[in-house]
């Protein structure tokens, strides 16, 4: 029992040397750092700074960056850093949002179609259909179509993303619904249902993850054009491309308007995108041999 136990690898060897490969990649580092402080500034900035971001003054309008209004105030004396702070809450919400369906219906969709090919044809086909739109003029369709909401906005980016992302697992699972080990449960007797869930999935997580990180990025910069344009949240609502849309009239007396949402907008996509290159070269297989 005990040659066993020191023969035999420990529980968790392998997840602690994914996360010390992670932590070693500059890439998933910086992109870390740099997510995980918009996260954190999303979380804990709007109690720390304790301004409503609606809260007008007129007589401390088009304020500078200074010591009292540290990212200046707008055309109607709004602070601008409790706006960028709420607006990092419902970006981030949004993009969460988007992931989460895509998460679910994109490993649906794209698991019907990897595993039963009847379906195959009849499901990629739609979202080849889909795909040929650009994705931002087609997520403003669906937002015109519905009318301008944060739901609204969820809505069309699920739309656009959720077939992107079954390719990607419809593209794992036809892979790995040829090996060995599935052909054995298969033999076995299993269900498809416990084929599927518990020996084909686990093993499509890691492109699965290194997507939904990309889609989180697109997710947030195409919500803040959906708002700049007015298909997204609502004006009263302070999201980055709210605040984009309101200073643009105001870029040469007040560039801060403009420059403050859309530098936290670049810090939180270059993140997020870092994040996922960083993802991908720990968890794909072939980079692994490639390093070592």
């Amino acid at each position: 029992m005990t040659d066993l136990a020191l023969t035999a690898p420990p529980r968790f060897a392998r997840t602690r040397a994914t996360l010390r490969r992670m932590l070693a990649n500059r890439s998933f580092a910086l992109g870390s750092l740099l997510f995980g402080f918009i996260c954190i500034a999303a979380l804990v900035g709007p109690l720390l700074v304790g301004i409503d971001p609606n809260a007008l003054s007129i007589r401390d309008r088009f304020q500078p960056p200074s010591w009292q209004f540290l990212l200046g105030t707008d055309n109607l004396g709004r602070d601008m850093l409790s706006r960028v702070l709420y607006g990092a809450r419902l970006s981030l919400g949004i993009g969460f949002a988007v992931i989460v369906l895509n998460a679910v219906f994109g490993v649906l969709l794209g698991a019907l179609a990897g595993y039963y090919r009847r379906l195959d044809n009849i499901l990629m086909r739609v979202a080849d259909a889909l795909m040929a739109f650009p994705a931002v003029l087609l997520a403003i369709g669906i937002a015109a179509a519905l009318g301008p909401s944060a739901i609204t906005a969820i809505v069309a980016l699920a739309v656009v993303y959720i077939p992107r992302t079954a390719r990607v697992v419809r593209a794992s699972i036809l892979v790995v619904r040829e090996l060995d080990y599935v052909q054995a449960a298969r033999a076995s007797g299993a269900t498809d249902a416990r084929i599927i869930t518990r020996h084909i999935l686990p093993n499509c997580l890691a492109p699965l993850i290194v997507q939904l990180s990309f889609v989180f990025a697109y997710a947030i910069l195409s919500e803040a054009v959906l708002s700049f344009l007015g298909l997204g949240s609502p004006p009263t609502v302070p999201s980055w491309g709210v605040l984009i849309s309101e200073g643009r009239a105001y870029m040469r007396e007040a560039a801060w308007l403009t420059m403050v949402p859309g530098v936290a907008i670049a810090i939180t996509v270059l993140g997020l995108n870092l994040l996922g290159d960083g993802l991908r070269d720990v968890l794909d297989p072939r980079m692994k041999v490639e390093q070592g």
